[in-house]
């Protein structure tokens, strides 16, 4: 077991192929976030943080309905490589939480409050909706 030398991962399973999976994965992820990133700027030049606003929403939508659509067996139908490298790994890397905060932390020291306080329940409630519904569309 990599990594089992450390008294706080006593228990977890993690092997190298599962590193190796999520580390690619986690790259290609936010990589595509970045290149969306700077499409959705050079379309868009408001104050709202409409990039990382589509990309948390259309992550979000993707995991919801790749959860729903491989179910709780998704480990033992499409094997680790695929769990660790497209959900933890490329879903991963390409939503993000922490820009997310940034974005609304700017917002709220350039004086919008409000927009920053509207960014981010807009954006919890409409990424909770995007992967319920990415889970509807999923399930015949």
């Amino acid at each position: 077991m990599i990594l089992g030398m450390m008294p706080f991962l006593k228990g977890i399973n993690m092997v190298a192929t599962d590193i190796f999976w999520v580390g690619l994965g986690g790259g290609t992820g936010s990589l595509l976030r970045w290149w969306v990133g700077l499409a959705v700027s050079k379309l868009y030049r408001g104050h709202f943080p409409l990039g990382t606003f589509l990309i948390n929403v259309s992550g979000a939508l993707i995991i919801g309905y790749l959860s729903a659509l491989f179910g709780i067996d998704w480990r033992e139908r499409y094997g680790e490589w695929l769990n660790a490298g497209l959900l933890t790994g490329v879903l991963g890397g390409y939503t993000t939480f922490s820009s997310m905060q940034l974005d609304a932390a700017n917002l709220a020291h350039a004086h919008q409050r409000l927009l920053a306080s509207g960014y981010l329940i807009v954006s919890v409630v409409t990424g909770v909706a995007a992967a319920a519904c990415g889970a509807w569309l999923a399930c015949p």
